[in-house]
């Protein structure tokens, strides 16, 4: 791989650790239950995606881990795409986003 891909590959993980970290945080704080409970899905959902997510991502941001974060991840994004459409909620194009980002970093890292 080349100079430039390792770097563009370091900064995708970068960033998807950071963001995914900080509105994950956000999402697993009481006051996003509120919110939550307008899904009627169960609380234990919300924590199970939330930590799930702070989990991967402390992984992600720690260069020995972070394949295994990539693919946490990317797990647990897959699973909440799957739990929004089962749920008739369709504005997943940033669940696909992120998932297709986790790969890409699991399948580069994992090099």
């Amino acid at each position: 791989m080349s100079a430039k891909a390792r770097t563009a590959l370091t900064v995708l993980q970068w960033v998807l650790g950071v963001v995914i970290l900080a509105e994950s945080a956000r999402f697993v704080m009481p006051g996003a239950g509120r919110e939550f409970a307008g899904t009627h899905m169960p609380n234990i959902i919300r924590l199970v995606l939330g930590w799930g997510e702070i989990a991967g991502c402390i992984l992600l941001l720690i260069p020995p881990t972070a394949t295994r974060g990539a693919w946490v991840l990317a797990g647990v994004f897959t699973l909440a795409l799957v739990i929004h459409l089962l749920h008739g909620m369709f504005g997943v194009g940033h669940l696909v986003i992120y998932t297709a980002a986790a790969w890409a970093v699991a399948t580069g890292k994992g090099d």
